[in-house]
């Protein structure tokens, strides 16, 4: 919910009319993306979750290389819900500024993500490698400092902070193609509420695009995982 709440909540921000921040641009939103990530990692550890896991891609690409698929039955829905209520915040969050804007296309911007270039196989493939990346970023995070037994692993509260520039990073030079979804509940949540909530003008959902950053990201988690299995991470 939080990094559905400051994810979504910067793009609100950028694209919407009449806000302090409309035209921010491309930097803006990925930079309020990574610190969304960390805030987001922080909130559910404050909460209980050690793991933290925000995105079934993450639960799904661990699940493979762990061979552990104990806990995607109860991640996953939680996920979902977390970025269904994230999205109903950011929507209340900016509530005069819907009726302020024209375009339908922005408006779903703040929800969900969607191509530059609609290409079926492109966008696929975009979203398939920015996953991939993830996982194998994430577990590169965890993995410092781990080959030195005189060092041990990286401290745990820094660990937050590099998953957020590591997003920032695949944001900056991977997201602009398809927006970077990299997360199908980050997606499939938001644009379930888009389709639900009262917002004027709002346009289609676009669930004809919706498919693919929710089977992109697994598709992309489970080689991710593969890889680092086969170099016995």
């Amino acid at each position: 919910m939080v990094l559905i709440l400051l994810g979504n909540g910067v793009v609100a921000n950028v694209v919407l009319k009449k806000t302090k921040g409309e035209s921010g641009g491309w930097i803006v939103i990925t930079a309020g993306w990574a610190f969304a990530v960390m805030f987001g990692v922080f909130t559910a550890n404050a909460f209980g979750s050690a793991a933290a896991h925000l995105n079934p891609a993450v639960t799904v690409g661990f699940a493979v290389l762990q061979n552990d698929y104990s806990l995607i039955s109860t991640f996953i829905p939680a996920q979902l819900i977390g970025a269904f209520l994230g999205a109903v915040l950011v929507w209340a969050q900016y509530l005069p500024h819907w009726g302020a804007t024209e375009d339908s296309g922005a408006k779903l911007a703040c929800f969900s993500t969607g191509p530059a270039i609609k290409s079926t196989g492109a966008n696929f493939l975009s979203e398939f490698i920015a996953t991939m990346i993830l996982i194998v970023g994430i577990v590169a995070i965890g993995y410092a400092g781990t080959s030195d037994p005189e060092k041990g692993g990286i401290p745990s509260g820094v660990a937050p902070y590099l998953v957020g520039m590591l997003v920032w990073s695949i944001g900056l030079s991977l997201g602009g193609t398809t927006g970077y979804a990299i997360n199908p509940v980050r997606d499939l949540g938001p644009r379930i509420a888009h389709a639900v909530l009262p917002i004027p003008n709002k346009g289609s959902s676009d669930w004809g695009y919706g498919w693919i950053p929710v089977v992109a990201p697994i598709a992309g988690a489970i080689i991710g995982g593969l890889i680092l299995r086969s170099f016995s991470f």
